[in-house]
């Protein structure tokens, strides 16, 4: 399938995410340009695609869904996994190879990290608190979380954590792969993030620019923990996975392994680094086993394609939070990214982006990336068509990620 340049900068909504884990830590090899390094007068018009709301789902085209998946493992790549379903058909499809070292044959049926997919798990947590009365939106992190924040910091309100309009910062820490491969088992608590965090002067106005940073869902989970007095592991479990039969999903806290049966995941590195094996014409590092301690609320979810088809389907069909209060989560705020540029309009959701396909279909998702594990969950809103993959990328927190993901997103949604 030809990518055209209008269609490839529309799915990258849909699979890029900021690369950020315990640091600001791009992947080995180098990533495209972004808007930090453009250089002045070359920032783009503002990306403004209009939706179509007759637009139809076309039927599944399981030719476009093949061909994005196949030849694997290659260079990009050494498994995937997609599932599509909906009410215009479905078609589930798997490729590549387990383990690079013996060749075993991957499934369709194991775990694998899912990143930053975690953040619509925490943020509709969050949201259920709000039905129940315990948390406002227009409540203040100072007020529930007293001493969190800098006394020099303005309101925050819980509503901005969750859209990315806070103004909250990242951590200023070691930027190369080099820094997250030694730190790998490193454990973090969620107060020593965010204190690493908020030594750093707040961003902006709070609720006057989008800056996605894992920040916010860091600040989210230690608000569930103090308004429940129970873990964010355990809230997001007995009110998320078991009621919805979630049974191959689990928090692993600080354990660094995958459960049961997976895919090992890779990062391609330099010739001569540290643990570098063999692979193709180039190297790679095995990243499966890792901390997820640094990304803990915003991306430390473990899952499978089935169980995360599940929760779409309930969470945009009102049985995972109540229709009145699920709403943010189909709502950008009107404002524009916070960036050098700044005059592209928000894109980001409380807990998804929302986007808006070729030919005008508005589709809501969240993608994820961990070394080695790029994964993503989209859906239109009336659920005609699903899409969750999960492609173990060998270079999984480049900027955009990788052409693999693009090719299965706009595969999912082609005639």
């Amino acid at each position: 399938m030809k990518l055209s340049a209008a269609n490839l900068a529309l799915a990258t909504l849909l699979v890029a995410t900021p690369a950020q884990a315990a640091a600001k830590t791009p992947a080995a090899t180098a990533p495209a340009a972004t808007a930090s390094t453009l250089t002045p007068g070359a920032c783009p018009p503002p990306a403004v695609v209009q939706p179509d709301p007759a637009a139809p789902v076309p039927p599944v085209n399981p030719a476009a869904l093949e061909q994005s998946i196949k030849d694997l493992p290659a260079a990009d790549a050494t498994a995937a996994i997609v599932r599509v379903g909906g009410t215009k058909g479905s078609w589930r499809g798997v490729t590549g190879v387990a383990d690079i070292t013996t060749r075993r044959k991957a499934s369709a049926h194991v775990r694998f990290r899912a990143g930053s997919v975690t953040k619509m798990f925490t943020t509709a947590v969050v949201l259920q608190l709000v039905a129940e009365g315990k948390v406002s939106l227009d409540g203040t992190v100072q007020d529930y979380l007293p001493g969190l924040l800098p006394d020099s910091y303005p309101e925050v309100r819980v509503g901005q954590l969750l859209n990315h309009t806070s103004g909250l910062p990242a951590p200023s820490l070691p930027g190369t792969f080099d820094w997250v491969y030694r730190t790998r088992f490193k454990t973090w608590t969620p107060e020593e993030y965010v204190g690493l965090a908020v030594r750093n002067p707040i961003e902006f106005t709070p609720g006057t620019r989008q800056h996605y940073l894992n920040t916010n869902t860091f600040v989210a989970g230690l608000l569930i923990e103090k308004i429940t007095g129970r873990s964010y592991e355990r809230e997001v479990t007995s009110r998320i996975l078991r009621p919805l039969g979630m049974r191959d999903s689990y928090l692993p806290g600080a354990s660094p392994r995958i459960r049961g049966p997976h895919h090992k995941g890779y990062q391609s590195v330099p010739a001569g680094f540290e643990g570098a094996i063999a692979y193709g014409a180039g190297h790679v590092v095995d990243m499966t086993e890792t901390s997820v301690t640094s990304t803990w609320a915003s991306g430390d979810l473990i899952s499978t394609a089935a169980d995360l088809e599940k929760f779409v389907k309930a969470l945009f069909s009102g049985k995972v939070v109540p229709p009145a209060q699920l709403e943010p989560m189909f709502t950008v705020p009107e404002v524009t990214m916070y960036d050098e540029c700044g005059n592209q309009p928000a894109v980001y959701t409380s807990g998804m982006t929302r986007l808006v396909l070729p030919g005008g279909i508005v589709a809501y998702g969240k993608t994820g990336a961990r070394y080695g594990y790029a994964a993503g969950v989209g859906a239109t809103r009336d659920l005609s068509r699903t899409l969750v993959y999960s492609v173990n990328s060998t270079d999984a927190k480049a900027s955009g990620q990788n052409d693999r993901t693009l090719r299965i997103a706009l595969a999912a949604f082609s005639r």
